[in-house]
């Protein structure tokens, strides 16, 4: 399975996300990375390993401010040889497809014309299938249309983030029963290596992880089993 690293971007600088409360979140405090810049959480992380992707979150844009476009373009020529992967809402599509594949959160997109007009501009974006407890967050139908879904698809579990819950394993195995043919990769609560093999187990196609890094409970061993980089 793919394993990627995600880096949320607030204010400038990489924060902690917990329970998908976007107001509370606080700069990064990580044995792995003591500074809290952009470029330098990257760093750490692919020092960590040779991870293929980063995960972006543009926590400003999505909530409908400017953002780090400029951050990402930064992280794009320092790593180029990183897939990133970027939600940034729906601000600068044009410009950040130059650098980034668009990852767009069904909590932005307005009604199913709007997401169908995206798919058909954007090259190979990805959905991400956003959640709050149970609250499908996105057009109604969305989350349950696999005719309409590109490839990838990451199921996002707000309010798992961070919290050491673990992944939403349930949910997850729906998916894929929904949509056999597709990639699911899962976003929310995966605490360890124990945690990456269940999914793996499940066919998920890979995970979205943070806290776990860099707290040091996913470590470079668990890495060279378990990712497929």
């Amino acid at each position: 399975m793919k394993l990627i690293p995600v880096i949320d971007l607030k204010g400038g600088l990489v924060v902690a996300a917990r329970l998908g409360d976007r107001r509370r979140y606080a700069p990064i405090a990580s044995p792995l990375c003591p500074a809290v810049e952009p470029a330098a959480v990257a760093a750490a992380l692919l020092g960590l390993h040779p991870f293929a992707i980063l995960y972006i979150a543009d926590l400003d844009a999505i909530g409908g401010g400017t953002g780090h476009l400029e951050v990402v373009e930064r992280l794009h020529r320092q790593h180029p040889r990183v897939s990133l992967w970027v939600d940034r809402g729906l601000t600068d599509l044009a410009r950040l497809v130059r650098v980034a594949r668009p990852v767009i959160g069904s909590e932005s997109i307005n009604d199913l014309a709007q997401w169908a007009d995206l798919k058909a501009r954007l090259d190979a974006p990805v959905l991400s299938l956003d959640y709050r407890a149970d609250q499908f967050l996105g057009p109604a139908g969305l989350d349950r249309r696999p005719d309409l879904w590109p490839t990838d698809l990451i199921l996002m579990t707000l309010a798992r983030v961070g919290s050491g819950q673990g992944p939403d394993l349930d949910r997850l195995g729906a998916l894929r029963r929904l949509a056999p043919g597709h990639r699911v990769y899962a976003a929310g609560g995966v605490r360890d290596a124990a945690d990456l093999r269940q999914l793996r187990a499940l066919g998920v196609s890979g995970a979205l992880v943070s806290t776990a890094l860099h707290q040091g409970r996913i470590g470079p061993g668990d890495l060279a089993e378990l990712d497929d980089a």
